[in-house]
C-alpha cells in the first residue's frame, strides 16, 4: 500500500475520486511497480530445510555426503565442508576433518577458506555491475582506461577479452617479478594498479580475442579496472557493492582482515604426506588485496552468492545485477583449455564472464581446494571447500550423486 499511495501524496487513499486519465496512469504503474516487487521478494533466499521439501532423496543425499566423510577417514583430505541447496533451501551441509595440523581443531561449518580463483566470479560480477553504470564498457579497449596499454602490443585488449581469458597474455605468474619497491614517485607501491599496469608493456603473445588461455594477470587488471572506474579501492568495493548488499559478512579480501581464528590451514599433499602451505596468521599470497583471487568466505556466504545468480541477478528485494548481465555471464562465451574443465567434459568445455560453463551449469574452482557449482535447470547449488589441494577428492563423484538425489526422490 505505501508503494502504491506514494504515487499520489496529496491523499490518504490510493488514487483520487474521479476515474480521471490520471488517475488511470498512477493506476496501472502501482500495479506494476507490485508486482515486479513482489516478483523480487518471492525469490528463494538460502535458508535451511528438508529434502523431501524440495524433491530431493535424503537417503542419496547421506550417500553422497559419506564420500568425504570416508575421504577424511583415509587421509586423501585433511578436512572438508560441503554444502548443497535446491531451490534456496540447504538439504545438505556437512563438516568432516581438521583444520590444523595437529588434529586439534575440527573444521566446522563456519570455517573461512582461503577462496583462491573462486574470487573470480566475483569480480566479473564487480565488472559487470559497472557496466550496467556505464562506467566501463565491454567492449572497451583497455588502453581506454589504463594508459600503459597504449601500444602497438596491448592496444586491442579489450574488457571482454580480460573476463574469457581471451586476451592473448601468457604471463604464467600473479604478478611480474619483482614487485614495485618503494619510491619518491610511487611511495605506496606495491599495489594493485601500479603492478596490473605493468601488463600493457608486456602485451600478448597471442592475437587478442583469438585464443583462450587461464589469466591470473588478466583478472588483476580486471581489479584495477574496478577501482579505476568506481573511484573505490577494489576491498572497499566489493563490501559495498556486492558483500553488503547480500548479508555476506564472513567475506573479504585479504586473509590479514579476516578472522584467522576461524581459518584453515591450507595443506599440501608431498608423496604420502601432508604439510602445512599456509597456516592462519601467516603471510597473504601478494602483500595487498588482488582480483585474481584473495577472496575469504565461508561455504553460507558463497552459497548466498551463488544463488543470486539463480535468482537472474536478484537476492533478498535486491538487485545487484541484471538478468541480462546473468545470462552473459554464465553462457558459453569461449572455447574452454583449463584442465579440470576437459577431465570433467572434453566435449562441452567453455568459459563465460567468470564462470567454467559446461553442459548448462556454470562453476569455478581455486588451487586451494575449493569448489562450486550452479545447476540453473535443477535449481542446485552444490559446494566442496577443502583446503587439500593435490589430495583424492570425489567431487565428481558427488556432483553425480547430487543430480541423482534429485532423479531419486520420492
Amino acid at each position: 500500500m505505501s508503494t502504491v499511495s506514494s504515487l499520489n501524496p496529496r491523499r490518504n487513499c490510493p488514487f483520487p475520486g474521479s476515474d480521471t486519465l490520471a488517475a488511470m496512469v498512477h493506476r496501472t504503474l502501482a500495479i506494476v511497480l507490485f508486482f515486479l516487487s513482489s516478483s523480487v521478494v518471492a525469490q528463494p533466499i538460502v535458508k535451511a530445510g528438508t529434502a523431501d521439501s524440495v524433491d530431493m532423496s535424503a537417503a542419496v543425499l547421506r550417500a553422497g555426503a559419506a564420500l568425504y566423510a570416508d575421504a577424511v577417514t583415509r587421509d586423501d583430505l585433511r578436512g572438508a565442508v560441503i554444502l548443497v541447496a535446491r531451490r534456496g533451501r540447504i538439504v545438505l551441509h556437512e563438516a568432516y576433518g581438521w583444520r590444523d595440523e595437529k588434529k586439534s581443531v575440527p573444521m566446522a561449518k563456519d570455517t573461512l577458506f582461503r577462496m583462491a580463483s573462486n574470487t573470480k566470479p566475483v569480480i566479473a560480477t564487480a565488472v559487470l555491475q559497472l557496466i550496467e553504470a556505464g562506467k566501463l564498457g565491454l567492449d572497451d579497449p583497455v588502453k581506454k582506461h589504463i594508459p600503459s596499454f597504449d601500444n602497438e602490443k596491448s592496444a586491442s585488449i579489450t574488457i571482454r577479452h580480460l573476463l574469457t581469458h581471451t586476451s592473448g597474455f601468457r604471463i604464467d605468474s600473479l604478478f611480474l617479478k619483482p614487485l614495485m619497491a618503494k619510491s619518491e614517485e610511487h611511495p605506496d607501491a606495491p599495489n594493485l594498479r601500479l603492478e596490473a599496469a605493468r601488463f600493457g608493456g608486456v602485451g600478448p603473445v597471442e592475437k587478442p580475442g583469438t585464443s583462450y588461455s587461464y589469466s591470473n594477470p588478466g583478472f588483476n587488471t580486471l581489479g584495477a579496472l574496478i577501482e579505476i572506474a568506481s573511484g573505490m579501492s577494489l576491498e572497499r568495493y566489493l563490501q559495498e557493492r556486492i558483500y553488503q548488499p547480500l548479508g555476506m559478512t564472513d567475506s573479504c579480501n585479504f586473509e590479514p582482515r579476516a578472522d584467522n581464528s576461524r581459518m584453515s590451514s591450507v595443506f599440501r599433499r608431498k608423496g604420502d604426506v601432508w604439510r602445512v602451505g599456509w597456516r592462519p596468521g601467516g603471510r597473504p599470497t601478494v602483500p595487498f588485496v588482488r582480483a585474481s583471487g584473495g577472496m575469504v568466505s565461508t561455504a553460507m556466504d558463497y552459497a548466498v552468492f551463488c544463488q543470486m545468480f539463480l535468482n537472474g541477478g536478484t537476492y533478498g528485494g535486491t538487485r545487484l545485477l541484471s538478468e541480462a548481465s546473468v545470462r552473459e555471464a554464465t553462457k558459453a562465451q569461449t572455447k574452454h583449455t583449463h584442465p579440470e574443465a576437459v577431465r570433467d567434459d572434453p566435449r562441452q568445455a567453455f568459459y563465460g564472464f567468470g564462470w567454467r560453463v559446461t553442459n548448462g551449469v556454470h562453476a569455478h574452482g581455486g588451487s586451494d581446494g575449493t569448489y562450486g557449482w550452479v545447476d540453473p535447470r535443477r535449481q542446485i547449488i552444490g559446494l566442496v571447500f577443502t583446503q587439500s589441494p593435490g589430495g583424492a577428492n570425489p567431487r565428481g563423484q558427488f556432483q553425480r550423486v547430487v543430480d541423482a538425489a534429485c532423479a531419486g526422490a520420492r
